[in-house]
């Protein structure tokens, strides 16, 4: 541990010099740590969801193929950052090593969940994928991480299952900041885009307990919005392609008599952001939790609509998420049914 550390982890960095880890090409995944790094043995990688559907439409639903992609995306950046879609996802594991200089309070021996993306997370996987079809995003790993100074991990609860708790942990900055922007309004109604998914259902749960006068959930398919409905989490649960931006507009308004004063974009699938923009009310606001975003789109599609609405980017992070979102899966029925049913059905997706 004699090498120099920066705190956000630029001496990892070997490609192309002077940038931060998460816009760099290629990272040192060495097992060696420094003062202030700590190292995990990787057991489980969570995938997010638009990287994850990026490559199994990539090939069509082969498993194989999506494995010995990830393995060479790894092998090549020494982390997991898709290239198409730049966004990597997060994983659990235990603690190997840590620096005597880390600020992070974890021990030898805790079993963590990773609450910074595997896209600026030095990674090497040594087992091959051997355990993962590549057909989920939940991918069984054997390997090393590395955390830096100014990384964040949770210790994993005791009382929830690894796979559970991890999946909520993936989103857990979602609901967070739904629950802030819904409280700095006076009683909104709010419209989530994706509203069965997991980062959804958390944000109709957070909308609702921080006082929104009414939700409504869209979602693309009739098995989707039955399963929402079921689950009551939404006041409203209105079918919608939100590709479709009049169709989208157009459930929204119908569901809430009015355009939507926040709007929370929860898919995984490119060109939903002028539809968002169109469904919120003049002077509302948006809120982008996917990866999929085209930011350009958003900010020029917001231009050419004369739209005055507040655009928000979801970055993951809120001081407390983590406990946030682990309150709202013990206390939340609904939630954590929705959440099981996925982990437990989760289909190879299809382009």
């Amino acid at each position: 541990m004699v090498v120099a550390s920066s705190r956000v982890g630029l001496h990892r960095v070997l490609a192309p010099p002077g940038t931060l880890p998460q816009a760099a090409e290629r990272l040192d995944d060495d097992p060696a740590i420094t003062a202030d790094e700590v190292r995990l043995r990787v057991e489980r990688l969570n995938l997010d969801a638009a990287s994850f559907r990026q490559l199994a439409t990539k090939h069509s639903g082969d498993g194989a193929a999506v494995r010995r992609e990830v393995l060479e995306i790894v092998a090549t950046r020494g982390k997991m950052q898709n290239p198409v879609t730049g966004s990597g996802g997060m994983l659990i594991g235990v603690v190997d090593e840590v620096g005597p200089e880390s600020p992070l309070g974890l021990r030898v021996g805790d079993r963590v969940a990773s609450l910074v993306s595997l896209s600026l997370t030095p990674l090497r996987i040594t087992d091959g994928l051997a355990g993962w079809d590549g057909g989920s995003e939940q991918v069984p790993a054997q390997g090393h991480a590395i955390l830096f100074g100014r990384s964040i991990a949770a210790v994993l609860p005791d009382d929830l299952p690894g796979g559970l708790a991890m999946a909520v942990l993936d989103v857990c900055g979602a609901p967070a900041l739904t629950a802030r922007v819904v409280a700095s309004y006076d009683v909104p109604t709010v419209a989530v885009i994706g509203g069965a998914g997991k980062s959804g259902s958390m944000s109709l749960a957070a909308a609702r307990r921080a006082g929104a006068a009414r939700t409504v959930g869209i979602v693309p398919v009739q098995h989707e919005a039955d399963l929402l409905r079921e689950a009551g989490l939404a006041d409203v649960v209105a079918l919608a392609d939100a590709r479709d931006p009049v169709a989208l507009a157009r459930a929204v308004e119908e569901a809430l008599g009015k355009p939507a004063d926040i709007t929370v974009v929860c898919v995984d699938v490119p060109g939903c952001e002028h539809g968002a923009i169109l469904a919120t009310a003049e002077g509302g606001t948006v809120v982008f939790f996917s990866m999929a975003t085209s930011f350009p789109a958003a900010a020029l599609g917001a231009e050419g609509l004369a739209a005055d609405v507040t655009m928000l980017i979801g970055n993951g992070y809120l001081p407390g998420h983590a406990d946030y979102a682990m309150d709202l899966l013990r206390t939340v029925p609904a939630v954590r049914s929705l959440f099981e049913q996925r982990l437990h059905h989760e289909p190879v997706l299809k382009p």
